[in-house]
């Protein structure tokens, strides 16, 4: 197999993990807007892809620097390690689509980066310092994201409790659509940009096997920086708004519906404090979890008002499907890097 050939397989797997995880990940978005009535879904998912892009294309790289260059060493692994794990985080994303489980396409992506290195090249291959800290940034996130949600929330009640209910739903509803707006483009600045870093390692990967075949679509940059090529952004930031434009039924109905009815009142909190938190990460160059974090301030919105109107069982299921997303795709990673032996 030629290396261009490596490199077409590679960013099509990227691209493709990009868009089902944009599809996967709809329901970050849209599906308190959409519960609440605040907008058709057609319209929110319309919304959603336009900002997406929007925040993809124009809002920074950092998060692809992070996935490329800050949990697996790119010297001393093969590109078998990044389309193993690729393909073990879109496998992840499918199954959990199919079973309608808002699991993490970061927690998916990362666990499979780990798997494919250290069953192909062993411990060393992992920056675990850097990865640790990644992890801890992962598991606060969601956390906060509650915790500011839950207080947004108190806030609203407060400030809406004395106003006529039509017109308090009136003014809710376009807050929660602007926080949902603002949740998309946080949303493009850190989801979207994963496929990037995976692009951009894979052709660092194969520049040093042939520079000639790659020259199309990489150069090195020459001080040696991680630099994400134009056509990659651009291409990423469509894969994933395609995605989103598609959306994630299924998951809409589990976040949209069962955790409790999400009315007005819940989905501003929900919305602004998911997106102040994605943003603040991809800000600081940290592949969050926009799932985990969108899920955990609508619990958060919700516990506000009166905690047991959340269905905590169902919480408690979704909080499973992210602890079990690191081990699982570690665990197909592993498989699939085996199976390379025999194919590539």
């Amino acid at each position: 197999m030629t290396v261009t050939t490596i490199a077409i397989i590679a960013i099509t797997l990227a691209l493709f993990f990009n868009f089902s995880n944009g599809f996967h990940d709809a329901a970050n978005i849209v599906a308190t807007v959409i519960s609440s009535r605040s907008m058709s879904v057609r319209r929110a998912l319309m919304m959603t892809a336009i900002l997406v892009f929007i925040g993809s294309f124009f809002l920074g790289t950092a998060v692809a620097e992070t996935i490329g260059n800050a949990i697996i060493r790119s010297e001393i692994i093969s590109i078998r390690t990044v389309l193993a794990a690729t393909m073990a985080a879109i496998i992840w994303n499918l199954i959990t689509w199919y079973y309608g489980i808002p699991s993490s396409s970061s927690h998916a992506l990362i666990g499979g980066l780990v798997g494919a290195a250290l069953f192909q090249t062993g411990p060393d291959a992992v920056h675990w310092v850097k990865l640790l800290i990644i992890i801890a940034v992962i598991i606060a996130s969601p956390l906060i994201g509650f915790a500011a949600s839950f207080i947004i929330t108190r806030i609203n009640f407060k400030i809406f409790r004395d106003m006529r209910p039509r017109r308090a739903r009136w003014f809710l509803s376009r807050l929660q659509i602007a926080a949902s707006a603002l949740l998309a483009l946080a949303h493009g600045t850190n989801d979207a940009q994963k496929a990037m870093g995976i692009i951009t390692l894979s052709l660092i990967l194969l520049h040093t096997l042939d520079p000639a075949a790659i020259a199309p679509f990489y150069t090195p940059a020459a001080d040696g920086a991680f630099q994400v090529p134009g056509w990659a952004i651009m291409s990423c930031s469509l894969a994933i708004s395609l995605g989103m434009f598609s959306g994630g039924g299924r998951i809409i109905r589990t976040i949209g519906l069962k955790l409790y009815k999400i009315r007005t009142s819940h989905g501003f909190g929900a919305q602004l404090s998911s997106a102040l938190v994605v943003y603040t990460c991809s800000a600081l160059g940290f592949p969050v979890s926009t799932t985990q974090i969108s899920s955990s301030s609508i619990m958060g919105a919700g516990a506000a008002q009166r905690f047991n109107i959340v269905r905590w069982g169902i919480a408690g299921e979704i909080m499973a499907a992210w602890l079990i997303t690191l081990p699982a795709t570690l665990i197909i990673a592993a498989l699939i890097s085996g199976l390379f032996n025999f194919v590539i």
